[in-house]
């Protein structure tokens, strides 16, 4: 168990001397160069990247709270623009951490819903999940045995959003990972409301029932329910589903059969969010999922948890961005153009070169949605039943086309919009690539982008 470092003098004391001793640091760095040669310039400040980095991150996985949750996103954005070696060591921050004491969540529940509320229920005070801004909690109510979790927000983390992305920037600043003269605002506005929006338990308990209730027909997926007696503003109260991490062997272990119609659901479920209900819920960690496995006629199941990453996308940016994958699946260069400066990712202005690599690379992406004998197509990628996801080496592809034409130089920054919402897709590709699928997903799109079956698209 872990501590939880809560005052605000502690907290900046901490992060205070971070930065003096970044700032050390990097004097040091910068005097050594001078006399370094410029291949172990180049490789000593690899490792310097990688120093700054990995200190910067132990510091935040002690903080916890808001200031952790803020290197998270950091880290999602920094693949644009920071090194390389940063961003493999903040993306570790991704990962379950520690819990903290029950000393210091305890009294987060008995604020939030009274003595006499809290005691008709039997507490676990061994923690289900533990990440940066709150833990879950399984309970029972006596009464009649339901069962329920507890997601408690840590104290403080709320009220230390504002400061705690402001020292962070000035920190970047102050470690040199971030570039010179790069305006990180947009960013970090986007983070700051990211994790507002995350902290704000009401508005997740709204985006749990909405999602239930879009979803109340769909014999594929179970939403919790939300139990409002139970709730408060640091604690939302849902029922217990059960279910196993997608990761678990018997998951692994279900037929293909069975794994195809799972992983059918997950693409279709996103596609649905994005294109058709412009909501989407952006974080796509495997502690958001569980699977129900099922038993003779008993369908598989999966069991949506956490929905406080919820985004609402203006219904303009989904047409453009529709416009985006029609261009790519249709190989329409022109099209991809469109819609990219439509949403402000491209701009008139950049190389021909640049624009030809960026629609190359757009195709490129939905190539799981290409015919079975699509040319392009690499050989050993299609099985008896479509795309073998855990066969392929797409984003690695992808990755090399940005690399070898410089996209990085131009798309150093992309629209807000785009980091969370590719973070979810992301999410969905490798889901399928662990859960091994074999899709022919290619109609599935169609209809989203609609296009159905039409002449352009056969």
């Amino acid at each position: 168990m872990a501590g939880l470092k809560t005052g605000a003098f502690e907290r900046n004391f901490a992060l205070t001397r971070l930065g003096l001793g970044a700032g050390t640091q990097i004097v040091a760095h910068s005097l050594f160069n001078i006399f370094r040669g410029e291949v172990r310039r180049s490789q000593a400040d690899r490792e310097f990247y990688e120093r700054q980095a990995e200190v910067l991150a132990d510091e935040l996985g002690r903080l916890k709270g808001s200031v952790m949750k803020a290197g998270q996103m950091l880290s999602l954005y920094g693949q644009y623009f920071l090194p390389e070696e940063a961003v493999a060591v903040l993306s570790q921050l991704q990962d379950d951490t520690p819990a903290v004491q029950w000393r210091v969540v305890a009294p987060v529940l008995e604020r939030a819903l009274g003595r006499q509320r809290l005691a008709e229920l039997e507490v676990e005070t061994e923690p289900l999940a533990a990440a940066s801004l709150g833990q879950v909690h399984r309970a029972v109510r006596k009464s009649d045995g339901l069962e329920l979790v507890l997601k408690v927000q840590y104290p403080g983390v709320a009220a230390a959003i504002d400061s705690d992305i402001k020292t962070l920037s000035r920190l970047l600043l102050m470690t040199r990972l971030a570039p010179r003269g790069m305006d990180l605002g947009p960013a970090f506005a986007e983070t700051r409301e990211m994790m507002h929006r995350e902290v704000d338990y009401a508005a997740e308990a709204r985006f749990t029932e909405d999602f239930a209730r879009r979803l109340a027909g769909d014999a594929r997926f179970v939403v919790p329910r939300v139990l409002r007696e139970y709730c408060g503003p640091q604690v939302l109260a849902t029922t217990y589903e059960a279910g196993v991490s997608p990761r678990h062997e018997s998951v692994r272990a279900l037929p293909l059969a069975r794994r195809n119609r799972l992983g059918l659901a997950f693409l279709e479920l996103f596609l649905t969010e994005f294109f058709d209900w412009t909501l989407v819920q952006t974080d796509p960690h495997f502690g958001n999922y569980r699977i129900r496995i099922g038993g003779g006629e008993v369908e598989d199941r999966i069991v949506l948890l956490d929905f406080g990453a919820t985004r609402r996308y203006e219904r303009r940016f989904v047409n453009a961005y529709r416009e985006i994958v029609r261009g790519a699946v249709l190989g329409n260069a022109n099209a991809i153009e469109r819609g990219a400066e439509r949403i402000g990712l491209m701009q008139a202005a950049f190389p021909e070169t640049v624009r030809n690599a960026f629609a190359l690379m757009c195709q490129l992406i939905v190539e799981p949605f290409y015919e079975a004998d699509d040319p392009r197509m690499p050989p050993g990628l299609i099985g008896a039943n479509g795309y073998r996801w855990g066969a392929s080496d797409l984003p690695m592809r992808a990755a090399n086309i940005a690399a070898r034409n410089a996209l990085s130089v131009y798309f150093r920054m992309p629209p807000r919009e785009i980091v969370f919402l590719h973070r979810r897709l992301g999410g969905v590709f490798v889901m399928l690539a662990m859960l091994d699928v074999e899709l022919r997903a290619r109609p599935l799109l169609l209809r989203k982008l609609e296009l159905e079956r039409s002449p352009a698209a056969e």
